[in-house]
């Protein structure tokens, strides 16, 4: 026991039998519950890969890159934290097998470790503490992600490393959660625990034995199969926390509220509530998307979205819950279809896109299907059909409305033709040099960029009405004090308004088009303004159109279940509007009798 300790608790998640059970939601639902009982908590995710970060990972093998305000590119369950937990994680709360190698074979070249043989223990298990550390200070309690399942041999120096800390602090500072899985096979109708009591045996063989099991299934989890994990694992029955398959993610945190998991956490921690917790507007929110008064169907057209048999939605999660963020404020539920661009270079538009009331696309890279993706715009801007690009979708914007409306024949991306004539989006000049060395990572506009909004806009007006604008003043003035941070801010005037919004991105709006495209209709309605006067190109918008808006930027990241991101806010709004609205009369055709 370690009674001078006074530094934060840790929750440390491990998962067993498979990947991809839950880690991150029981993660972020326990960090929202502690919340509620009035406790400052944070959420750390480690990643065993080798790779420094997500950046230059594909969105078809490990789902969609999450982007911190910081700059990070993380894992998607960072995702998960700050959309429960309500708060903006730093990118030092995600760590990798990469980073941390990377960085300790660093301090061995300037010779920081003095000649001493740098070896995984203690040199990276240190670092993994220190860097654990680091990020739980100034919080009450850590939850502490570790990626992967246990059994993974790229586990096993964050699992010593774990325990090493669990010996600074004390047993009773630190607690020990496994989320594993109890399949029903098909051929026998029976929950198996046996697959959750060997995860139980390897992470005993780490001298981690479970405080909490969460146990994921299809179905709640039974008395008969709860005594046999609790033999099994030796310890009380009553923290075996069943978490059947839920309709809504948001239900988790309600469901271990119902096995009192919260009290029983801050019992073990040696903690007592700080407050009454209060799930009504959280349970009104859900009650809403369960029971809707309206229902919107729309299409999201995008390039990430099939692998051979399989739909990848994870690739777009964020815009898929800022999606239902809307309807749920809105009392709309949100069909989404997700439709591969490719589609539409090889059918009509109008033949793929007919049935929806409202057209998104989302962020992408690359040439292939970038023409269907044009096409989906164009049927959206003719059709006076409510449209919302997100950063690839604000440049094939641009693209089509360069063609289509101002004249400019081929006009194109430079990210998909090089050789355009008219290339209307563009690489940041600073970016060339570094792109032509074929060194990828960390190239991108990346995190959050402050953007001045024009008056009369209504880009301006959705960040009033929800609130955004007053909060992002605070973080505007939050960045006037942090030095290193001072170029996201670029040049800000007293009489702009102005947000944040987080991007990811190496291609803009060419400055040189900017002047052409309004004169013909194009209003850019938001920009951010560098320190050397360049104004890169944030919202655009078409006045005479019912809703057609894009934005540079992932505003998808800063969306919350209790706080819609403006732009998806306003989007539903008009799709709803757009979905009651009389239709004209379908045409007859003359027909001789």
């Amino acid at each position: 026991m370690n009674k001078d300790y006074k530094g934060p608790k840790y929750i440390v998640v491990t998962g067993g039998v498979i990947s991809g059970v839950g880690k991150g939601l029981v993660t972020a639902s326990i960090g929202k519950i502690l919340q509620h009982y009035g406790f400052k908590t944070t959420a750390i995710k480690i990643d065993p890969y080798l790779n420094y970060d997500a950046g230059t990972l594909r969105p078809t093998e490990h789902g969609e890159v999450w982007v911190t305000n910081d700059g990070g590119e993380i894992d998607l369950d960072l995702g998960n934290y700050e959309r429960f937990l309500g708060i903006d994680l730093p990118k030092r709360n995600n760590l990798t097998t990469g980073q941390i190698y990377h960085t300790v074979i660093e301090r061995e070249r300037r010779g920081e470790y003095l000649g001493q043989t740098v070896q995984p223990i203690p040199h990276i298990t240190d670092e993994i503490k220190d860097r654990v550390k680091d990020a739980a200070e100034g919080f009450d309690i850590a939850l502490v992600e570790i990626g992967g399942t246990i059994g993974d041999y790229e586990n096993m120096p964050f699992l010593f490393a774990i325990k090493g800390l669990e010996r600074e602090i004390g047993e009773e500072n630190l607690c020990y959660m496994l989320v594993s899985y109890l399949p029903v096979p098909g051929h026998m109708p029976e929950m198996k625990t046996k697959p959750t009591q060997h995860a139980i045996r390897l992470l005993s063989e780490h001298g981690m034995v479970p405080d909490f099991i969460i146990c994921r299934a299809v179905r709640p989890l039974d008395d008969v199969r709860k005594r046999k994990i609790e033999v099994s694992a030796n310890i009380p029955t009553d923290r075996i926390i069943s978490a059947p398959d839920v309709d809504t993610l948001y239900q988790v945190p309600l469901d271990c509220e119902k096995e009192g998991v919260g009290l029983k956490v801050l019992d073990h921690l040696g903690l007592e509530p700080r407050q009454e917790p209060d799930w009504s507007h959280w349970i009104r929110l859900l009650e809403r998307k369960r029971n809707p008064s309206h229902q919107v169907h729309v299409a999201m057209v995008g390039k990430y979205v099939e692998l051979g048999d399989w739909e990848l939605t994870d690739s777009y999660i964020s815009v898929n819950q800022s999606l239902e963020h809307a309807g749920a404020n809105l009392d709309t539920k949100v069909e989404i279809s997700w439709i591969d661009s490719r589609r539409l270079e090889e059918q009509e538009a109008g033949a793929v896109l007919g049935e929806y009331d409202g057209i998104i696309v989302p962020g992408a890279f690359g040439e292939g299907g970038s023409e269907g993706v044009i096409e989906a715009i164009r049927y959206a801007r003719e059709k006076n059909i409510p449209f919302l690009g997100l950063c690839y979708g604000l440049q094939m914007a641009v693209v089509e409305y360069a063609r289509n409306v101002v004249g400019l024949e081929n006009a194109n991306s430079a990210e998909n033709d090089p050789d355009t004539p008219h290339a209307v989006i563009d690489i940041q000049f600073s970016q060339r040099e570094i792109l032509e060395e074929s060194r990828y990572g960390g190239t991108m506009r990346l995190g959050g960029y402050v953007a001045a909004l024009r008056r009369d806009s209504l880009v301006l007006d959705l960040y009033e009405r929800t609130g955004r604008l007053e909060e992002d003043a605070w973080r505007i003035e939050c960045l006037k004090q942090n030095p290193k941070e001072a170029f996201r801010l670029g040049v800000v005037l007293e009489s702009e308004h102005a947000v944040i919004e987080r991007h990811r991105h190496r291609f803009e709006v060419a400055p040189k088009y900017v002047d052409l495209l309004e004169e013909y209709g194009l209003f850019f309605s938001g920009f951010h303004r560098r320190e050397d006067g360049t104004k890169l190109m944030e919202f655009i918008e078409i006045a005479s159109h019912p809703f057609f808006l894009a934005t540079q930027a992932h505003p998808e990241f800063k969306s919350r279940l209790e706080q819609p991101a403006p732009l998806f806010y306003g989007f539903i709004e008009s799709v709803i509007a757009h979905s009651n609205a009389p239709q004209p009369a379908a045409e007859t055709a003359n027909v001789d009798a």
